[in-house]
C-alpha cells in the first residue's frame, strides 16, 4: 500500500505528520522530556512510519478499521473514551498545551498504531520460540516429510503413468533444450541466448519447435486445417490448400522437374514459407553435408504448419488424427519424422521419442511412416524400458507386435536392462529376468537369421557350436523371405550398437545355448516358427519400404526390392499411397515438345512459330483423318522450308582492289 493511501486511511493531509513524542517501553521514560526531545522523536516517528507501511502491506486493514478511520479523521474530535485513552497514553497533556487545540490527525494515528503494536507484541513471542526451540525439529519433520513425500510420489507416478493414454504427450517433452538442459546445465544451453530474447520481437509460442530471429517474418500461407468430423471421440483432421498456396504448389512442382535447386531457392525467397520446397531443400542440403540448414528448414516448416493449427487440434490427447491419404498431410508427417531424426542424431534421445509417440498417434492403425519400427530403438536409447514393455503388453493381443522383429528382440532386452536396476525391489528385478529369457529365446527360435548379422556387426566370433550349426547357419538367411530379410537388416543396422555390451552379450550367448538345446530336443515350437515363417512374410507393406526410404540406412536400403528403386523418390512425397484422395489436380500444359519429333524441334527452334502437329486433339479422332493430318503437316512443313529458303541471303566478299599493293588503310 502507498503512503498516499495510509495518510487517507488516517486522515492526515500531507506535510502534517504528527510530532508528539512516542512512549517508550522503559518505565522511566515516559512522555515528559524537553524541548528538543520532541523534535528528535518525531523525526524517528518517520521511520516507523516506513515500517508501518510495510507491516500494512503485509497485512492489509479490515474493511470496518479502514472505514473507522476514516470517520474518526474527520468527525471524532468529542469522543471523550478516546480523548481519555489518548491522555492516558501520552501522559497527560504536554502534547496538547505544546500545540494547543487537539486535533484528530494525531488521535487517529496513535490509536493506529496501537493496534499494530498489539499485533507486532502478538507475533513477536512466536518467533522468537521459533527461532530459539523449534528450528530444529522443524527441519527434521521436513526432512520426514520430504522422505515419505518422495516414496508416494514414486507410487502416484507410476499409478498416473499407467493411467494416463498410451501415446499421451507431454509438451515440456517436446522442446530438446529441455533436455539438453538436464544433461549440460541451463547456463551451458542458454547463455548466449539470453540476452538476445530481451532484443527479440514478440512471435507467436509454438509447441514443436521455437522460431530463430534469422527466420523470415511470418505470414500468411494459404495452408488452413480442418475438422472433417468425430468418431468415437476421435477427431479426424486434415490439411487444406488455399488457392494462393495451390499456384505456389504449381510452380515447386516445375522446380522439382527441372532438377535445378536453384529454382527452389527462387522459390522460397517469394514463399519462405512453403513446406514442400522446405522438405525437398532440407534434403539437398544434407546431401551437400550441411546438417545445421538441414535441421533448420525441417524446424521452418513444423512452425509454418504449428501456425495454422485448427483451435481444437490437440499434440497431447492422443486423439486427433490426420488421414496420409490426403497430398495435404503428408507434409506434416514426414517433417515430424525428420525432424525425429535429427533429435535422434543431435542425442535428444528423450525428445525424439515424444515426437515419435507424437507421429504415431496421428494414425496408429495405419502407421503410414512404419513409426513401429523405430520407436523400440528410441526407447531403448532413452532408457524408457516401461514404456517398451507397456506398448508390448496393450498392443501385441491385436497387433502381433512379435511378428516384427525389431520388438521381438528389443522388448525382451528391455525387460533384461530393466532387471539391473538396482533401485527396483530384488522380486521385481528376479521376475524381468525370468521374462527376458523367455522372451529371448522365443525371438531367437522365431527369427534366427538376426543372431549371425548381430553378433558380425558387433565384432563377436561366436564359439564352435554356435557357428557350426545348422540353424543359425547361412542356411537362416536364405531361406527367409524377402520382406522378412527387409526387417532383419533393418533392425541389424539400426540397433546393433546396444547389444555390445560385454554384460548383454553374455545374457545372450546363454540363451542360444538353451535355444540349441530346445533345437536338438526337437521341440514342436521350432517347427511351428518355421511354419509361419513360410506362410507370412511374402511381401512387406508400402509404409515399411517408405520408412526404410526415410532411415537412409545403407544395409537395409540394398536390400529394397527391384520395384522399388526402380521408381522415382521424391524426398517431398516418397511412395505416395495407391489409393490417395486428391482434392485438387495440377492443369495439364498446352504445349509438350518433349512428345515431338527431332525435326519438328529443329524447325521449332529456327522458326517459334512453327508447329507440325497443330492444335493437340484431346478426343479420340477417327482413322480416316488421319491421313488428312498427315497431309497438313507436310504441307506445313514445306512451307515453313519455303519461307526459310527465301530468307537467306548470301553477301558477297568485299573485293580487292590491288590485290599485289600495300594498302594504304587498315582492315576494319
Amino acid at each position: 500500500m502507498s503512503r498516499r493511501a495510509l495518510r487517507r486511511l488516517r486522515g492526515e493531509q500531507r506535510g502534517q505528520e504528527p510530532l508528539e513524542p512516542e512512549p517508550e517501553p522503559e518505565p522511566g521514560g515516559g512522555g515528559g522530556g524537553g524541548g528538543g526531545s520532541g523534535p528528535r522523536r518525531g523525526v524517528g516517528n518517520l521511520y516507523e512510519l516506513i515500517n508501518n507501511e510495510e507491516e500494512s502491506e503485509e497485512e492489509p486493514p479490515a474493511p470496518e478499521e479502514a472505514a473507522g478511520s476514516r470517520l474518526k479523521g474527520h468527525g471524532a474530535a468529542g469522543n471523550a473514551e478516546e480523548a481519555e485513552s489518548d491522555g492516558r497514553r501520552d501522559g497527560g497533556a504536554p502534547a496538547h498545551q505544546d500545540h494547543g487545540t487537539a486535533k484528530p490527525q494525531p488521535n487517529s494515528n496513535n490509536k493506529a498504531r496501537k493496534k499494530k503494536k498489539k499485533r507486532k507484541n502478538k507475533r513477536t513471542p512466536v518467533s522468537e520460540t521459533l527461532e530459539d526451540d523449534d528450528l530444529e525439529d522443524i527441519d527434521s519433520l521436513l526432512e520426514k516429510i520430504e522422505e515419505t513425500k518422495g516414496h508416494s510420489h514414486q507410487a502416484l507416478s507410476g499409478v498416473i503413468a499407467d493411467s494416463r493414454p498410451l501415446l499421451y504427450v507431454e509438451h515440456r517433452n517436446l522442446n530438446p533444450e529441455n533436455e539438453l538442459k538436464r544433461y549440460f546445465g541451463a547456463r551451458a544451453v542458454l547463455g548466449e541466448q539470453r540476452p538476445r530474447q530481451r532484443q527479440r520481437q514478440y512471435v507467436r509460442s509454438t509447441w514443436l519447435t521455437a522460431p530463430k530471429n534469422t527466420w523470415p517474418r511470418y505470414s500468411r500461407t494459404g495452408i488452413g486445417m480442418q475438422l472433417l468430423e468425430t468418431r468415437r471421440g476421435v477427431q479426424y483432421f486434415t490439411f487444406e490448400h488455399h488457392r494462393e498456396y495451390q499456384q505456389v504448389q504449381f510452380k515447386f512442382l516445375d522446380a522439382v522437374e527441372s532438377m535445378d535447386p536453384n529454382n527452389i531457392v527462387l522459390l522460397l525467397q517469394m514463399n519462405p514459407y512453403h513446406v514442400d520446397s522446405l522438405l525437398q531443400l532440407s534434403d539437398v542440403c544434407r546431401m551437400q553435408e550441411d546438417q545445421e540448414m538441414a535441421r533448420d528448414l525441417i524446424e521452418r516448416a513444423l512452425y509454418s504448419l504449428e501456425c495454422v493449427f485448427h483451435p481444437v487440434f490437440s499434440l497431447t490427447s492422443g486423439a486427433c488424427r490426420l488421414d496420409y491419404r490426403r497430398p495435404e498431410n503428408r507434409a506434416f508427417y514426414l517433417a515430424l519424422f525428420k525432424h525425429m531424426m535429427f533429435l535422434e542424431k543431435r542425442g535428444c534421445l528423450r525428445t525424439a521419442l515424444e515426437f515419435c509417440k507424437l507421429l504415431l498417434s496421428l494414425d496408429p492403425e495405419n502407421d503410414p511412416l512404419c513409426s513401429l519400427l523405430i520407436i523400440d530403438f528410441l526407447s531403448l536409447r532413452a532408457r524408457e524400458y516401461t514404456f517398451l514393455t507397456r506398448v508390448f503388453q496393450e498392443w501385441e493381443s491385436h497387433r502381433n507386435l512379435s511378428q516384427l522383429p525389431n520388438f521381438a528382440f528389443s522388448v525382451p532386452l528391455a525387460y533384461f536392462l530393466q532387471s539391473q536396476q538396482e533401485e527396483l525391489p530384488d522380486p521385481e528385478r528376479g521376475l524381468a529376468r525370468e521374462r527376458a529369457a523367455q522372451l529371448i529365446q522365443h525371438a531367437l527360435i522365431m527369427f534366427p537369421s538376426v543372431l549371425m548379422p548381430l553378433l558380425d556387426r558387433c565384432s563377436v566370433q561366436p564359439d564352435a557350436r554356435v557357428a557350426s550349426h545348422a540353424f543359425f547357419g547361412p542356411t537362416a538367411q536364405i531361406s527367409q523371405p524377402p520382406a522378412l530379410n527387409q526387417l532383419v537388416c533393418l533392425y541389424v543396422a539400426r540397433t546393433h550398437a546396444l547389444w555390445k555390451d560385454p554384460v548383454v552379450m553374455s545374457w545372450l550367448e546363454t540363451s542360444v545355448h538353451e535355444v540349441l538345446r530346445l533345437v536338438e530336443a526337437n521341440d514342436p515350437a521350432v517347427e511351428e516358427s518355421e511354419r509361419k515363417r513360410k506362410v507370412r512374410y511374402q511381401s512387406a507393406p508400402r509404409n515399411i519400404y517408405r520408412h526404410v526410404i526415410l532411415s537412409e540406412l545403407k544395409e537395409a536400403t540394398a536390400a529394397l526390392p527391384l520395384e522399388v528403386t526402380s521408381q522415382p523418390v521424391m524426398g517431398f512425397d516418397p511412395l505416395p499411397p495407391l489409393d490417395s484422395v486428391v482434392s485438387y489436380t495440377r492443369p495439364e500444359r498446352t504445349n509438350q515438345p518433349s512428345s515431338e519429333s527431332t525435326l519438328s524441334l529443329f524447325f521449332r527452334s529456327l522458326l517459334p512459330n512453327f508447329n507440325l502437329q497443330g492444335e493437340v486433339r484431346r478426343d479420340g479422332d477417327e482413322e480416316a483423318g488421319a491421313g488428312q493430318d498427315l497431309n497438313q503437316g507436310v504441307n506445313r512443313l514445306m512451307a515453313a522450308m519455303r519461307d526459310m529458303l527465301a530468307n537467306i541471303q548470301f553477301q558477297e566478299p568485299p573485293r580487292d582492289d590491288n590485290p599485289d599493293g600495300d594498302g594504304d588503310g587498315d582492315w576494319d
